[in-house]
């Protein structure tokens, strides 16, 4: 029997639209030359899926948002504690996933003394609301459905590490004597009618199209991805940011708002391509019989499949070593005599992220992994490169495995430790020492093992 990895049972689908107002700080890129949106290239959009086994059973919670990244850990966590308090949900059960557009507005409430940083704190108001009845609706609307997954290609993704031929230090963009992983994977709901009811997209690719010469808020590439499937499915689609440290589109940092449109699309055409090659839900091909003719002909029909209904979660709480950091007060001290205006950008980014891990010399840095079924899903809050998901996949070759990036949290970079003696944005910005990859890597593994048998 060959068929789509699935689970069946009670799934709920829910989008919400959350737009920020125009005029909210959005400043994102330290090149930039303003601070305030002016403009809505496409709306952003929060999309929600439950998975229970019985009406009665507390949901497992899936949200994806067009959001960028968290520079507080407190800012994030009142959203996520706000969330399960409301449903009363465990920690393990609520995965919060943002898209990294680098085209969104500010998340940080310490920014509201900023031009435009008024708006802020209401809007993360907004977003908590939006989310509770995005879920609410999930909750309320769902129905016996089975989520069935497929793994395809696309080549937008490209590797972004390229040495610098005038230093020693690696640039942040396009290298083509690279290879890049493709790996795309996509999901499709489908209600005991036969009716789409949701998709997923799960795909490794910084939204970094649009940088500082962009004025408007967009989803970058997600926006059209999303509205041609959309389009397509007559139903929400939800996307996965994978493990994409390294992983960017090779034409990027542009205000040209219709290149990222085309790589929507480049990557919608993808997914649809593979939501035509899946079988119908809960169905697999069985070699039927052979029939002689010229040749002995091998005939393959469609038969149908035990649904897969099993429902598991792991939370993980992984030490990570931080490497040798600055305080928070000498931070900000130099902050205070900063005058230049892209160090000052970075230095407060760095205050934002030594809050997050703390004065110590290890962090708590969580992992999720979900079992839905024959499928497993996967999240943790820091930008790992792709060799977290082409390892955790390989050795997991037999289920469809969706990594994610920037799940319930942030704080930095996870390259490989082979990269930790170059001169490169990944490895200064990160706060962890290195060697943090690879421990994520292996616990993930283990865990996935471990709950998919």
């Amino acid at each position: 029997m060959i068929n789509d990895k699935s689970f069946t049972g009670i799934i709920g689908v829910a989008q919400e639209d959350i737009t920020p107002p125009v005029g909210i700080y959005a400043r994102s890129w330290g090149a930039a030359l303003h601070d305030v949106a002016e403009g809505i290239h496409r709306p952003l959009k929060l999309s929600c899926v439950t998975f229970q086994n019985t009406k009665q059973d507390k949901p497992l919670v899936l949200i994806s948002a067009d959001m960028g990244w968290w520079k507080s850990a407190a800012d994030e966590i009142e959203l996520r504690t706000a969330i399960l308090d409301a449903f009363g949900l465990q920690s393990s059960h609520l995965m919060f996933c943002l898209s990294h557009t680098h085209a969104g507005p500010s998340l940080f409430s310490e920014d509201s003394t900023k031009p435009g940083g008024e708006h802020i704190v209401p809007y993360l108001k907004q977003i908590k609301e939006k989310a509770i009845s995005a879920i609410q609706v999930a909750i309320k609307t769902a129905s016996p459905s089975t989520l069935s997954l497929r793994y395809g290609k696309c080549d937008l993704a490209t590797n972004r590490d390229l040495p610098d031929s005038n230093s020693d230090r690696l640039l942040v963009g396009f290298n083509p004597e690279q290879s890049a992983d493709d790996t795309l994977l996509v999901g499709r709901i489908v209600d005991a009618g036969g009716k789409v009811t949701g998709t997923i997209v799960n795909y490794a690719c910084h939204p970094t199209t649009l940088a500082w010469d962009n004025k408007l808020i967009s989803p970058d590439y997600v926006g059209a991805m999303r509205e041609l499937l959309e389009e397509n499915c007559a139903a929400p689609c939800l996307f996965l940011q994978g493990a994409s440290g390294e992983l960017a589109p090779a034409e990027q940092y542009t205000g040209d708002c219709g290149l990222a449109d085309i790589y929507g699309r480049q990557l919608g055409y993808a997914a649809l391509s593979v939501l035509e090659a899946m079988y119908p839900a809960n169905t697999g091909l069985t070699l039927d019989r052979v029939v002689e003719s010229g040749a002995p002909l091998a005939v393959w029909k469609k038969h149908s499949i035990k649904p897969a209904e099993v429902l598991k979660v792991e939370l993980v709480d992984i030490p990570m070593n931080l490497k040798e950091l600055p305080s928070l007060q000498e931070i900000e001290d130099q902050w205070s005599e900063c005058t230049d205006h892209v160090l000052k950008e970075r230095l407060w980014r760095m205050r934002g992220i030594r809050k997050t891990v703390g004065e110590g010399d290890v962090s708590i840095m969580p992992l999720w992994v979900w079992r839905l079924g024959d499928v497993c899903i996967m999240g943790q809050p820091n930008e790992a490169y792709s060799f977290f998901q082409e390892e955790v996949r390989k050795q997991l070759p037999t289920y469809p495995v969706a990594v994610m990036n920037i799940v319930n949290g942030y704080a930095g970079y996870l390259p490989p430790k082979d990269l930790y003696d170059k001169n490169m944005y990944a490895v200064w910005q990160t706060p962890f020492a290195a060697g943090a990859l690879e421990q994520l890597t292996a616990i993930a593994i283990k865990t996935a093992n471990k709950i998919m048998t």
